[in-house]
């Protein structure tokens, strides 16, 4: 993306208020006449003083002075209400990043630290404002003032126009040849503090493993390493951008000097007065000065550009999973779920499921079990549509989740995942999340049942207690009772859970169990679990391996039929109830 380009499309950003973008530009204008009108006005008011016409004086002096109220007014009036206009599109923007982010599929923030995106999104909307600010500010009216002035001084007087023109050839060369060559450095440097600010969120995100294995000198000597990487690929560049302003400022400096002495020869020769040199160094010094604003203009934009790129690069993602044009609603749901030949992979030549084939009646209560990495999160992760399946299909009542609106789609659906995912708010807030209106009859109802509510009104604000970061001030298994009690919040007809027990001790999870045995009821239920006395339960046991299907029964019937739900089973993998899994062939075979 060209830097034009790029500059073309933050202006963009402001077409929902165009009218008052307009507005300014008009007014910028108005500014831009100004600026050459008063060096015009200056000359003459020299020219009068300087005749027997010296009565024309104050009312030249008038004139000037009631132009450059005007100025002041119009330049009062664009900066009130640019001002208004920047910060309001910058929280456009961050809202509109925020959204857009929250779309993208889940790979996309797997190679995307969380850091990052945070730096991508503040960096970015920071110089938005800025340039849009600067735009009414001063670009505009630079721009217009040069476009004005140039022509003005070449039908003020030809040959001293020359030398303006010559000034900004040079201005011109000086600044493309600058960011020629300093243009990569400067990426690498945006990249580098993009790395700084993911580390940092790392640290910080892991701060119980890093003062547990003494990390901390360790991190921060890692921390100053890319700093020292930063500061040397930075100077190289700030060297570049220093010697462009020492060769603008020394063009500039010469220019006014050759101005002053072609309009003393030509005075001397009695080709201009003194008017037309005092207007013609006014307008040279005021053009001049804009150019240097430009130049200076260059620069930031130059500093921006990277960061600018990456926000717009992260707008331009096309989320993996979409509505269809034609979604519709998933209205009355019962539950009867099917996969057909449902395939899906990561990018990786093997296939995370593949030929994945079976049908939910509504209300079943299906587990789901197999050796690690045998794709049972992933395949239910297809459920509620965090990926699309690349190949077959996934139905809800008949259904193909593809003609479903997304959001439609996962109302329907309440997930208990391994890790909790509590937010930097109160219990309460977290709670919240699954129904904003829930009242607290319903709440307490839910938290009862999670066997949360009695840990949760001994804390010492109760429900308005701040959880921290990812759950970090609640143990393993109150975060997931949070969790469980907000899944049976929501209450959705297609209940998903993964390991939802995992952290529980065994009396606890038996009383959730019952919970879970009352919630299932009359809904359809998936769950992922390592604990005999889930699985056993299920109307259906799906076994997968590598990504396949290749058994499904009754927990019995898979017992009795040796394959490798009997063999998992046999080898503790069902932890919990190890010794009755370890005699379960036998009774199954006195059976």
């Amino acid at each position: 993306m060209s830097v034009l380009r790029l500059y073309g499309r933050v202006l963009g950003l402001l077409a929902p208020e165009w009218r008052l973008a307009m507005l300014l530009a008009l007014a910028n204008l108005g500014l831009a006449g100004v600026y050459f009108l008063e060096p015009m006005l200056f000359g003459r008011v020299v020219d009068a003083l300087g005749k027997d016409g010296a009565h024309d004086a104050p009312r030249l002096i008038a004139l000037w002075a009631g132009i450059g109220l005007a100025g002041v007014v119009a330049g009062v009036w664009v900066s009130l209400h640019a001002d208004r206009l920047a910060h309001r599109r910058r929280l456009a923007a961050i809202a509109a990043f925020f959204e857009h982010a929250a779309t993208l599929p889940l790979a996309f923030h797997g190679e995307n630290h969380t850091g990052r995106l945070g730096r991508i999104m503040n960096a970015g909307v920071g110089n938005l404002f800025g340039l849009w600010l600067g735009f009414f500010r001063e670009h505009l009216a630079t721009l217009l003032a040069i476009l004005v002035m140039v022509p003005l001084a070449v039908w003020m007087n030809g040959r001293l126009a020359v030398l303006m023109v010559a000034l900004m050839i040079c201005f011109t060369v000086f600044n493309a040849v600058t960011v020629r060559r300093t243009h990569r450095a400067q990426g690498e440097v945006e990249r580098l503090h993009q790395e700084i600010a993911a580390r940092a969120g790392d640290v910080f995100g892991n701060i119980s493993v890093v003062q547990s294995f003494t990390r901390i000198g360790e991190e921060t000597r890692s921390l100053r390493a890319l700093m020292q990487r930063v500061l040397s690929a930075q100077y190289p560049v700030l060297n570049g951008w220093a010697i462009l302003s020492v060769l603008n400022r020394t063009a500039s400096t010469l220019t006014v000097v050759a101005i002053f002495a072609l309009g003393a020869h030509l005075h001397g020769r009695g080709e201009a007065s003194v008017g037309d040199i005092v207007s013609f160094v006014g307008f040279s010094l005021m053009l001049i000065g804009r150019l240097e604003q430009f130049a200076g203009f260059v620069s930031n934009l130059f500093f921006q550009t990277h960061s600018l790129r990456d926000f717009f690069a992260v707008l331009d993602e096309v989320p993996a999973v979409t509505d269809a044009d034609d979604a519709i609603d998933l209205a009355t749901v019962r539950g009867e779920v099917a996969f057909e030949d449902v395939g899906f992979g990561y990018g990786s030549a093997v296939p995370a499921v593949s030929g994945l084939s079976f049908h939910v009646p509504a209300g079943s209560t299906i587990a789901l079990v197999g050796p690690t990495g045998a794709g049972k999160t992933t395949a239910l992760s297809l459920l509620y549509r965090a990926y699309d399946p690349q190949h077959g299909r996934i139905t809800i009542d008949g259904h193909d989740l593809r003609t479903l609106r997304l959001e439609s789609l996962r109302r329907a659906i309440a997930v208990v995942f391994q890790e909790p995912g509590l937010f930097y708010r109160s219990i309460l807030e977290n709670l919240r999340i699954a129904d904003p209106e829930a009242g607290p009859a319903a709440i307490e109802a839910a938290m009862r049942a999670a066997e949360a509510h009695e840990f949760v009104l001994a804390k010492p604000d109760g429900y308005e207690t701040l959880v921290a970061e990812r759950g970090r001030s609640l143990s393993g298994g109150e975060r997931q009772r949070l969790s469980i009690a907000r899944a049976m919040l929501k209450d959705a007809p297609i209940l998903i859970l993964d390991e939802a027990t995992s952290a529980l001790d065994n009396a606890t999870e038996a009383r959730i169990q019952r919970a879970f045995a009352t919630l299932a009821k009359g809904r359809t239920t998936f769950v992922i679990a390592h604990r005999l006395s889930t699985v056993r339960n299920a109307d259906r046991i799906l076994v997968l391996d590598r990504g396949r299907l290749v058994e499904q029964g009754r927990y019995e019937e898979l017992i009795a039929a040796g394959g490798l739900f009997a063999g998992l089973a046999s080898q503790g993998q069902f932890a919990a109830d190890a010794e009755e899994a370890t005699a379960a062939p036998a009774l199954a075979s006195a059976a």
